[in-house]
Parts: C-alpha cells; structure tokens; sequence
C-alpha cells in the first residue's frame, strides 16, 4: 500500500513538473507567445515602419524576453522622438508609444532655415535659396512656424531658452498671431505679431496670468504692448 502511495505520488510529481516545463517551454522558448505584431501609436509625422526598425525586435521573439529597456532606449534615439514607453500586451504584441517632437520655431540663418523643437533640438534643416525650385524650397511647416530671431542658434543660450521656452507655453489662439520671436537675454523676450504690433514679453514667467492679459489688450488700437510685469502694463 505504502508503495502504491509512493508511486502514485511520484507520479503525480513527474506530471506537475512536466506541465511547469511545457509552460516554461511555451512563455520563455517558443513562438507561441512570441512577437507577431509590433505596434506603434502616437506618431504623427515619423513613419512607423521607422520605429519599428529602431526597435529591432525579430518577429516570434518570446514576448516575455524582450528587453523593453533597450528597445525604449533604441527608439529613443530618433532625432524625432520627444519621449517613448515599451509595454507588452499578450499574447502576442508589443505596443511601443511614442510623443513625437514638435516643430516650434524656425530659426533663418545664411540661407537656411533651422527647424526646432521647444528643446532647441534641430529637426530639419531646409534650404531656402535654392533659386532652381524657390517655390518648393521651404518645407511648409515652416511657413506655419513663428522665426526665432538670432544671430547664432546656441539652444544652451538664456535668451534662446527662454524665447523657446514662452512660444511653447502660449496657447494655441495667441501662439497662431506669433510672426517672430527674440531675446537678449532671459529676461527681454519679445514677439512681434502677425499684424505688425510688439509685445515685450520679459520673462517665462507668469506665462499664464501674462496671456490673459495681452489677449484682452489685443482689443485695443495700440502698436506696442508690455506685459512683462503683468501687474504693472504699458500699451502705446
């Protein structure tokens, strides 16, 4: 009797330790839970294909050995990608989010025009004298970008900084009026309109108490307005 116990139990071990290994076999070793689908989301302008070259992740690889560590740090590395996350969705998918950089400002300088980011970093750079093709010289988001005005573009620069740092916390309905953008310094940002008015912006600071107020003194029939102390403001 003590036998059959024995036997039946060594038995029922051999079985629980042949599942485990099946199930280790499948999750760690096998295509059946590997990669079938790479999927990209949150891109706008940087294709996916290209992120998922960047990834380099071979299809059937187990899901669950993926070193989604590295493969962040890989797409990461595109010039176009602001931020990524890597995140495993099973059985079979690997689900990479990218926020994209956004061009902020075009910065004109002999001849070309130098697209950034609002952390100064270059995303294109684009002829502008090419007198072959002078109407397609320009890509068109630059068109649509306020110029950042400056002798040298140094993103590390205080004044450049702080310029690039105004134009991105402006909204959307003041930020569409910006024609260009420049700043000795830090403290001495200013913008000049659409229309032709200034605004002495000063600062980054107090971005949101400033914009309010310029958008109501918009209203009124003056060419200069200074909301660099937003307690204290000058219109002319």
């Amino acid at each position: 009797m003590r036998k059959s116990v024995l036997w039946r139990t060594a038995v029922a071990t051999l079985l629980a330790g042949g599942v485990v290994a099946v199930a280790g076999w499948v999750v760690f070793l096998s295509p059946v839970l590997g990669v079938r689908e790479v999927a990209v989301i949150g891109n706008q302008r940087l294709p996916a294909e290209e992120v998922r070259r960047a990834a380099a992740v071979p299809p059937d690889t187990p899901l669950v050995g993926v070193d989604t560590d590295a493969v962040r740090a890989r797409v990461a590395a595109l010039r176009a990608v602001e931020s990524v996350t890597v995140d495993r969705e099973w059985p079979g998918t690997l689900l990479i989010s990218v926020v994209e950089r956004m061009p902020l400002v075009a910065v004109p300088i002999n001849g070309r025009t130098t697209v950034v980011d609002r952390f100064g970093v270059v995303l294109d750079l684009v002829n502008t004298t090419d007198t072959a093709d002078p109407a397609g010289a320009v890509d068109p988001v630059t068109l649509r970008l306020p110029e950042l005005k400056t002798n040298r573009f140094d993103p590390a620069d205080p004044g450049i900084k702080a310029a690039l740092a105004v134009l991105a916390s402006l909204p959307e309905s003041l930020s569409r009026r910006v024609r260009q953008v420049s700043a000795a310094s830090a403290e001495t940002v200013t913008l000049t309109l659409a229309d032709g008015r200034t605004v002495v912006w000063g600062g980054p600071e107090r971005t949101g108490d400033k914009a309010r107020i310029l958008t109501t003194l918009l209203r009124e029939n003056a060419m200069t307005f200074d909301v660099s102390s937003p307690d204290v403001v000058t219109v002319k």
